[in-house]
């Protein structure tokens, strides 16, 4: 079986957007030579501070003796294969890796001749320091903290062999903000509160080391603290170990889970066992080309790297950077804030964004890597149910856009404005009021995940699933009555108002978005329930909430029936084509499905979907191309969309409408790359549906029942085809190329 290939620098970089991604388990690290020395901004998912702000571990900078010489025989490699990063001047490597299994990260110096090494760590928060005008974005105060908001200090020693920090919050945090702001203060010790009493931080170690010198300097727009930790004696191999810990608890209760961590390292074995974790990665699935196609099939692997960085995080990728910001002013100039910054915050989670992190991981097999996201929504269940409760005074899940790592909504989303007499459950914002529909895609990839493997099974995910459809049944038959005496409408089905589609729709009558989801996912949890043998009472309740579901709707353009975003709207805010959303993610209409005409008419005439075209960001018309068998469309698209990015390293697309990296961005991209090259219908797997023939490409994707396919395509021959299981072969279908639009 093929490896990926090593990506390969030859010079040094100047500055961290010209940094190399690294990690493992949760941990992610931005590697890069700068100077001479080697640099490293440390990231482990879940480090939010009190405003919410996902803050960064700090920098490591290292330094040998004689120096890395950059001039000549320089290389900077990530190996894919292995999952590490080594730099190397021919005399000197260093090696930095991440335990996939622990929080460590691990710095093996290796050299010919015996070399001195010098390694500091490196704080800006070495002090507290007031959020500036912008700079909230960061937290989850958004377009505005409250004046004198602190993001405050962390602790920091260092003594003997050993650099150790941490960040505790305080007593108060955002969380209180917005339970105040909610009015949920009567409530507040039955919510969900991943803030409180939280300490993260690490320790800088080395046998053979000892502390040295502090000193203050500025990077970039920053400045810092730095402390020396510095070999003894030169060595022709040396090792550093950074131990992370994140406790919901004392100071003492962290302490002593960073010291059982450290003390459980065995770096001979846990060195083995993390390199096998990722050749099991990449023989789990991949995607190679050459020729036209090598660009974009190698950053579609870059980008997948990145992801396997927080396969075994608690909280899951953030489509605004994941674990590989960097420093803000080489993303935007007018934005020079500390390396903290990101656009769109730390702790709080774009449903509509997250989601196209997550879907590709289904096809390439990362099912352990999806739970990540799906066990958020699971941790997050109670809070929202507490919300239906409270507000409305019925049952369901009511999961918001832009919502929180605690389960409310954003506390400046919600509307700092938010009059008294608007609806208390419904956020004052133009783009968000009534966007609920979003939490139904995860609801499907729980129950898909168990349909692709049943290792994976979605039993823990059906209370989630049954609470998010009760919610649309039981709030808008209960909206329904408030406005009159009946709850359904005349041919006996929910009214679906006010709703959203998407957040380009607004005030929508029966969103299209929201009827598609609630068709697939609500016939899905019924297939499931009744594949397990649930209670009969459980089942029919299902089969009548599907009955009352409404029909998608349709408008009459230019004498085409197609597909509307709803049945009524009053303005259009955002520039998404929620009419498409049965093509995808819902599969209603597209390749071998019925009324694929009124689909691709869809494509063509409605005005929205032609004036919201685009690639850029969380864009999906190169997924939608992909789906309806429009190859050169999605060709084109996708070398818009996965082409390489501003940024040295390739996968660093952004910032678009999100941040830097971008990867809703790159999740976008894959999805569309996976629908070219496999898709199932009706149990039927279609080979290279929308791939273009003059593109040579080896993959491994994953379907259904336990299947893997995998071939290629050469100078438009179709070679080495294998499936598994075997008697799935009978259900596959080659593809006419001769017939690809």
């Amino acid at each position: 079986m093929a490896q990926p290939k090593d990506y390969i620098w030859t010079t040094p970089s100047h500055h961290s957007s010209e940094s190399m991604p690294c990690g493992g388990g949760d941990i992610g690290m931005n590697v890069w030579v700068e100077d001479g020395d080697i640099l490293l901004y440390v990231n482990r998912s879940g480090t939010f501070d009190e405003n919410n702000t996902l803050l960064k571990l700090g920098r490591i900078r290292l330094k040998l003796f004689p120096a890395l010489d950059t001039a000549s025989c320089f290389q900077q490699r990530l190996c894919l294969h292995d999952g590490y990063v080594e730099v190397s001047d021919g005399e000197k490597t260093v090696q930095i890796w991440a335990d996939v299994r622990k929080p460590v990260v691990h710095i093996d110096i290796d050299s010919r001749k015996p070399v001195g090494v010098v390694a500091a760590y490196e704080s800006w928060r070495h002090r507290d320091r007031e959020m500036i005008k912008r700079e909230s974005w960061q937290s989850s105060y958004k377009f505005g903290a409250p004046k004198g908001t602190l993001t405050r200090r962390d602790h920091i020693t260092a003594k003997g062999n050993a650099i150790c920090f941490y960040h505790q919050n305080t007593d108060s945090t955002i969380f209180d903000a917005t339970v105040r702001q909610q009015h949920l203060s009567a409530y507040q010790t039955q919510l969900y509160n991943p803030l409180e009493h939280l300490v993260f931080g690490g320790r800088l170690t080395g046998d053979g080391f000892v502390v040295a010198d502090s000193y203050t300097g500025k990077y970039d727009y920053t400045d810092y603290q730095g402390w020396w930790l510095k070999s003894c004696e030169n060595k022709k191999h040396q090792e550093l170990l950074l131990t992370l810990a994140t406790v919901n608890g004392s100071v003492d209760d962290w302490h002593q889970t960073l010291m059982k961590t450290e003390h459980s390292v065995n770096s001979v074995s846990d060195r083995k066992n993390a390199r096998k974790w990722w050749n099991q990665w990449w023989q789990r699935s991949f995607v190679y080309g050459d020729g036209d196609s090598e660009e974009v099939t190698r950053n579609y692997m870059l980008f997948r790297y990145m992801l396997g960085c927080n396969a075994y995080g608690q909280w899951p990728t953030k489509f605004n950077g994941g674990l590989f910001t960097f420093d803000p002013s080489r993303v935007d100039t007018a934005q020079a804030f500390t390396p903290d910054y990101r656009r769109w915050g730390g702790g709080t989670y774009t449903a509509q964004n997250q989601r196209l992190v997550y879907w590709p991981m289904l096809k390439s097999g990362d099912y352990d890597a999806l739970k990540v996201q799906l066990d958020f929504y699971r941790r997050l269940l109670g809070n929202a149910e507490l919300r239906s409760k409270i507000y409305w005074n019925h049952d369901g899940a009511c999961f918001t856009e832009q919502m929180e790592n605690f389960g409310l909504p954003n506390h400046d989303e919600y509307g700092r404005k938010h009059p008294d007499w608007f609806d208390a459950g419904v956020e004052w914002n133009a783009w968000l009021e009534y966007t609920w529909d979003t939490a139904l895609e995860f609801c499907q990839m729980a129950l898909e995940m168990e349909r692709y493997d049943a290792n994976y099974r979605a039993e823990v995910y059906i209370p989630l699933v049954k609470s998010c459809i009760d919610f649309f049944d039981q709030h808008y038959r209960m909206l329904a009555r408030q406005r009159g005496r009946k709850e359904l409408d005349g041919d006996g089905k929910l009214i679906l108002y006010p709703g959203s589609a998407c957040e380009t729709f607004k005030m929508a009558y029966n969103s299209t978005s929201t009827i598609a989801a609630l068709r697939c996912v609500t016939s899905t949890l019924i297939e499931y329930l009744s594949k397990h043998g649930a209670d009969s009472v459980d089942i029919n309740k299902y089969k009548k909430i599907l009955l009352t579901i409404p029909e998608i709707p349709t408008r009459n353009i230019e004498g085409h029936q197609i597909l509307a975003p709803a049945a009524h709207w009053e303005r259009v805010n955002n520039i998404e084509a929620p009419m498409l959303y049965p093509v995808w993610p819902w599969r209603m209409y597209g390749i071998g499905r019925d009324s694929m005409q009124l689909a691709l008419d869809t494509w063509n005439i409605d005005p929205y979907v032609k004036k919201f075209y685009g690639h850029v960001s969380w864009e999906q018309h190169n997924i939608w191309a992909a789906c309806l068998g429009l190859t050169e469309e999605a060709k084109l698209l996708t070398l818009k969309k996965m082409s390489n990015g501003p940024h040295r390293f390739p996968a660093f697309w952004g910032p678009g409408h999100d941040w830097t990296p971008d990867h809703n961005w790159g999740g976008s991209g894959t999805i569309g790359m996976q629908e070219m090259l496999m898709q199932e219908v009706n149990d039927k797997i279609l080979l290279f549906p929308a791939w273009p023939k003059e593109w040579n490409v080896h993959f491994k994707l994953h379907a259904s029942k336990n299947t893997t396919v995998e071939a290629s395509l050469y100078e438009g021959r179709i070679t080495d085809v294998k499936v598994f299981p075997k008697y799935r072969e009978q259900d596959l279908v080659m593809p006419d190329f001769d017939r690809q639009q």
